[in-house]
């Protein structure tokens, strides 16, 4: 548990505005948005949908960001700990304690831990867990070498992951190819998670998965330490005591060469958020790192944060609020209070009921904030 002191309330802010689009914003999106409807209904469902393969869009920005901002508060928590030789065992406890408990939570959010069922039980398989991953490694990495060591780790990292899709291969994949069904990543998946893996089934001895899930986690974890890693960067910069000027200028001008980076790698090494490949991680932490500039200079450049109180509610307690929406249905509860208005409001009826249930969460967090206590992980 953690009490309020003094943050970064760009960091705060735009915590809160990714948690929003997650855990408000597209669910509406999805109980409104149609394809091939009307214009709007149609563009909820694009803005609020990932890219069903190759490609980029906004709302793939949005696991990436959540994992980027993990990395930020890595030199405001262990910058006191760098370079410190003597008994770093307690540092390293927190660091393993915090990995276990990212890493329950994630398999409590998919709901594989609390189905109690053995032949359900999938061991990587969610946001929660990736960033267990890119944390541990990354904090270890800001505790034990300096910036630009790192910045060859993680170039190494993406290239290493480069270097394995395009010239590894388990049985039918690999080997360059970036399918579905036939990359390197999914190969590595299907033979180290096995029964394991998401949506996985055992039948007749035989280890079946839904053809349309195609996340991977094994090789994408190199890159997973490279998402946080950008993170740890930005956050050494607004740590540092350079002139506020200069950190925006040193953010905003390190996103934009990484995001043409990115799209320039594209061509040969395609941007495809469900493997998380090299060319997909520029390209979402240069946005990152813009959208981090634009909050810093806004919020603690500029001062102006009158008005950022409901991002601030939701990006303070981040994880609570994503694991509670994730975990607890209130359905029961909402739909106690409002049963007696479905005959009036018709099929806009489970509508209602989402707005009741986001309002819970939402009041549940405001309380938190309220009574200044922040639950860290």
């Amino acid at each position: 548990m953690l009490y309020m002191s003094k943050r970064l309330e760009s960091l705060d802010a735009l915590r809160g505005f990714d948690l929003i689009c997650l855990v408000v914003l597209e669910r509406f999106a999805h109980k409104i948005g149609r394809p091939d409807e009307s214009f709007w209904r149609e563009w909820l469902y694009l803005l609020f949908n990932h890219k069903v393969w190759e490609g980029f869009s906004a709302w793939d920005l949005v696991m990436p960001l959540f994992m980027f901002m993990a990395g930020v508060t890595i030199p405001f928590s262990y910058n006191k700990y760098r370079g410190f030789y003597g008994n770093m065992q307690p540092v390293y406890c927190r660091l393993l304690r915090r990995f276990l408990l990212l890493w329950l939570l994630g398999m409590v959010c998919q709901g594989n831990l609390l189905a109690f069922d053995v032949q359900h039980f999938y061991f990587f398989s969610n946001t929660l867990q990736a960033i267990a991953v890119g944390y541990i490694v990354s904090a270890y990495l800001f505790l034990r070498t300096k910036w630009k060591t790192q910045i060859v780790i993680a170039s190494l990292l993406l290239f290493a992951y480069w270097g394995a899709m395009e010239f590894c291969s388990i049985g039918v994949y690999g080997n360059g190819n970036y399918s579905e069904q036939g990359n390197f990543a999914e190969g590595l998946d299907m033979l180290i998670l096995g029964k394991y893996r998401d949506t996985a089934q055992v039948i007749e001895g035989v280890v079946v998965v839904d053809p349309t899930y195609t996340y991977t986690w094994i090789l994408s974890s190199l890159n997973f330490v490279v998402t946080v890693l950008s993170g740890v960067f930005v956050g050494q910069i607004l740590y540092s005591e350079l002139p506020q000027k200069t950190k925006l200028i040193l953010i905003n001008t390190s996103g934009f060469f990484m995001v043409v980076m990115g799209w320039l790698m594209s061509f040969v090494h395609p941007i495809i958020k469900h493997i998380w490949t090299s060319s997909m991680v520029l390209v979402s932490s240069g946005y990152c790192f813009l959208l981090m500039g634009l909050f810093y200079y806004i919020i603690d450049y500029r001062g102006w944060n009158k008005h950022i109180t409901l991002l601030k509610i939701y990006g303070m307690n981040s994880i609570t609020a994503y694991v509670i929406s994730l975990v607890v249905d209130f359905s029961s509860v909402s739909n106690s209070f409002l049963f007696g208005l479905e005959r009036f409001v018709g099929v806009h009826y489970p509508i209602m009921i989402l707005f009741g249930n986001v309002l819970i969460v939402f009041l549940l967090l405001l309380f938190l904030y309220k009574n200044r206590v922040f639950i860290r992980v």
